[in-house]
């Protein structure tokens, strides 16, 4: 009995302490498709580079001035490990991924357009906004419409099929 209430116990004051070790705030970063705040907008390309504010929180604002519509969007950074970013995209894309790669680049990528979510339209304004990032800022790396990491594989195995296709009915005539 007095081993089960030692136990129970133990039980409760590890659990509030995980409690109170993951409470703190983890870096977030939020991709919106909003209207430009009084002309503040920076007008990038599919390749662009800005840093997060200063202060840790607080909201950047850009127009997608390439010409083109972003399907998705490739945002990289090496100051913060992907396990600490929380990252999310309404209105604007279906999925965002985090990820450090084995040089510690973090790579936050959106990715996913459909009726309710259309990426970013050229023309349009869209946001990224901070919260709980590192103070002095951080630098970010940015790329528009980049391939999925297997487009290129899949179009390779599609090619591969089509030519050996014809390579055996060449062989046949």
């Amino acid at each position: 009995m007095k081993r089960t209430t030692v136990l129970l116990a133990l039980t409760i004051v590890f659990s509030s302490v995980a409690a109170i070790a993951n409470s703190n705030s983890d870096p977030r970063i939020i991709i919106k498709d909003p209207v430009c705040p009084s002309s503040s907008c920076i007008s990038v390309g599919t390749h662009f580079s800005f840093s997060s504010p200063e202060s840790g929180f607080g909201t950047v604002f850009f127009t997608n001035s390439s010409g083109v519509s972003w399907r998705n969007l490739k945002l990289l950074e090496s100051v913060v490990a992907a396990s600490a970013i929380t990252c999310s995209s309404p209105d604007a894309f279906m999925h965002c991924s985090v990820t450090t790669s084995g040089s510690d680049i973090t790579t936050i990528f959106l990715s996913g357009i459909g009726p309710s979510f259309l990426g970013i339209p050229a023309g349009h304004h869209f946001s990224i906004t901070f919260g709980g990032w590192p103070l002095g800022g951080v630098e970010f790396t940015a790329a528009a419409n980049v391939p999925e990491p297997v487009t290129l594989t899949l179009f390779a195995s599609g090619l591969g099929v089509i030519l050996v296709r014809r390579r055996k009915r060449l062989r046949q005539l």
